[in-house]
């Protein structure tokens, strides 16, 4: 018996909507960075995207435990000396809700071409609003036993 590898034309790629309200950030990004990869598929095979697309919407909603909401803390640069920024958690959350889930999951995602591709399927909103409705994504609860 041989082993099966997914070829890239076969995989059929979901769509799925998942709703941040009150989740914990770090329980539902680890979950859509699995979906994202596809790991929770049979079919799944390392070196091939078999992830599906991830609708997030309400991240404005998500929360921390403990102290982490003045504790985390996010740091950029702008390339130039001296140019390092940092904020926290809840600094984030209020200017920029999107980026605190993509910056998530994106460390939990493989570094290289193939991970950065699986990146760009998920799609993350403020509101309860979002542009994929023609997609027709189908509503999950990732952190349901």
């Amino acid at each position: 018996m041989k082993t099966f590898s997914a070829k890239a034309h076969e995989v059929q790629h979901d769509w799925l909507l998942v709703d941040a309200t009150d989740k914990i950030l770090g329980r539902l990004a680890s979950q859509i960075a699995l979906r994202l990869r596809g790991k929770h598929k049979v079919i799944y095979t390392p070196h091939t995207d078999t992830g599906d697309f991830v609708v997030v919407v309400n991240a404005e909603k998500l929360r921390v435990t403990g102290n982490k909401a003045k504790d985390k803390m996010y740091y950029r640069h702008t390339t130039y000396p001296g140019g390092i920024y940092e904020t926290n958690f809840t600094k984030l959350l209020d200017r920029h809700p999107h980026r605190v889930l993509y910056k998530a999951v994106r460390g939990m995602m493989p570094k290289g071409p193939l991970g950065y591709a699986m990146l760009r399927k998920l799609k993350v909103y403020a509101g309860a609003a979002h542009p994929h409705s023609a997609q027709q994504p189908k509503p999950i609860d990732l952190l349901k036993a």
